[in-house]
């Protein structure tokens, strides 16, 4: 039996046509479009799901279901999203405009935890019980899996430790409120404090790197200027990795997985994350001793389809 699994982003849509051991057999990806009518996105998604099937030379009849990941809070047993501010709609049913399209089960489940799913069973946390998966790109995504099961609240909502508060009345979110973990450890935060750093230091390293074009900037840019050894985006990344310790500090304590599993766009990075986050951690937690395993995903992007892929067999 195959199964297919849909990444819904905010920048792009990716589905791939996955085994019963995960393994991903064909892959196709669209850009999201955001902001255009939720329909038309829609007939995307069924098109990206025709196109793996039909790259891997399967019939639907051999498709068991379909399972979306999508960022925001969902309703699991209604199939609706029922908020995402990273999306410019809510409030839809995203099992009966899937179905209304292919005539398949439909499984959705958040992103983040859709991740989670996919490097516990397939990645990182593999045979772990206790594991938090964060997501660092656009924003700050987290799946909480304890005693092998997904937490996820008692309304629906929970894990989204992105925003949790960790500086009162701070940064302002995207989600409207101010302080987020998400407004402070987030590519989109740090590549914020680069823009704002070229233009205070026109003669430094990152408006050197981005050609004058400050728009240009991004978080890996900031990275690079640092590795280049230019000192204000040294203080910028010395930060940025404080600001990642301390949610990463709070969600230890308060659940003590046996590992933290960080993926994104920023885990290209590597142990020049994690090194510097492992120290933190070993400093700050509770009962000062790290026994938490910190370490980066193994899966890349692959790890939100191959999660949502297999949705139908954890839930």
């Amino acid at each position: 039996m195959r199964y297919i699994g849909i990444d819904f982003g905010g920048t792009n849509i990716s589905a791939g046509l996955v085994d019963e051991d995960g393994v991903i057999l064909t892959k196709a990806t669209t850009p999201t479009m955001n902001g255009r009518p939720y329909e038309d996105i829609f007939d995307d998604i069924k098109m990206l799901c025709d196109k793996v099937m039909e790259d891997a030379g399967e019939d639907i009849s051999n498709v068991g279901y379909i399972g979306i990941g999508i960022p925001g809070s969902i309703d699991r047993k209604k199939g609706t999203l029922k908020y995402a501010n990273n999306l410019s709609f809510s409030d839809i049913n995203i099992v009966e405009e899937m179905q209304k399209r292919v005539a398949l089960p439909v499984y959705i489940e958040n992103d983040a935890n859709c991740a989670a799913i996919g490097e516990n069973i397939c990645g990182a946390s593999k045979g772990e019980n206790s594991v938090i998966y964060i997501t660092i790109g656009t924003g700050v995504g987290v799946g909480i899996i304890l005693n092998g099961k997904l937490f996820n609240g008692t309304f629906g909502g929970g894990g989204e430790a992105g925003h949790m508060v960790i500086v009162a009345n701070g940064e302002k979110c995207t989600c409207g409120r101010y302080g987020c973990w998400e407004a402070y450890a987030s590519a989109s935060a740090l590549t914020r404090e680069g823009r704002m750093a070229a233009a205070k230091y026109p003669n430094g390293e990152i408006y050197k790197l981005s050609d004058g074009n400050i728009k240009l900037i991004t978080a890996k840019m900031v990275f690079d200027a640092a590795d280049n050894g230019d000192e204000t985006a040294m203080e910028i990344i010395d930060d940025f990795v404080k600001y990642v310790a301390i949610g990463v500090v709070n969600l230890i304590n308060i659940f003590q997985p046996e590992a933290v599993v960080i993926g994104g766009g920023v885990c290209a990075q590597g142990d020049k994350l994690t090194e510097p986050l492992k120290k933190i951690c070993a400093e700050k937690v509770y009962g000062g001793e790290l026994k938490t395993r910190i370490s980066i995903a193994s899966l890349g992007n692959d790890a939100g389809i191959i999660g949502a892929a297999l949705l139908g067999k954890r839930l």
